[in-house]
């Protein structure tokens, strides 16, 4: 299954990729299931992001690779891998794109969630999307906010 939303933000692409750390990773995290920041290396390949999602009466690992990153002076991009899942998920792989925006007088910023995912099963592929997709819609308030022309 594939997830895209886009976020438009005020700042230019320097400055949108120098927030990506690990304060805008613990704020882009949804109120459900609560997660746990177990390790946050960065956004270069060979970093690793391990997090505990708490489901309450049991928690699951997540840990992800990052196997990519890439600048151009109109995108940054980096790219993590599920390598251990929680057992909702079978692949996970997310592409974040930065890429710069002239819209109006001034640079800005369009923040990419392009991600591809799949369950063990088919048919939860398909009942997961809704939840995945509003668990990363929720991130473009947060996105706007943090990167806000002052």
């Amino acid at each position: 299954m594939h997830i895209l939303l886009k976020t438009q933000v005020e700042q230019p692409l320097p400055t949108v990729w120098a927030g990506f750390n690990r304060d805008l990773f613990e704020q882009l995290s949804p109120a459900f299931p609560p997660v746990n920041v177990i390790r946050f290396d960065g956004c270069l390949p060979g970093n690793v992001v391990h997090l505990q999602l708490n489901f309450l009466l049991f928690r699951q690992d997540w840990i992800s690779h990052i196997i990519d990153q890439q600048t151009t002076p109109d995108e940054i991009f980096f790219v993590d891998k599920g390598t251990k899942l929680p057992f909702f998920l079978a692949y996970w792989q997310h592409r974040h794109r930065l890429c710069r925006s002239s819209v109006g007088s001034g640079e800005q910023t369009v923040i990419i969630d392009d991600i591809t995912f799949r369950t063990p099963f088919r048919l939860t592929d398909y009942l997961f999307y809704p939840i995945l997709w509003l668990q990363f819609a929720y991130r473009k308030p947060i996105y706007r906010r943090i990167f806000r022309k002052d």
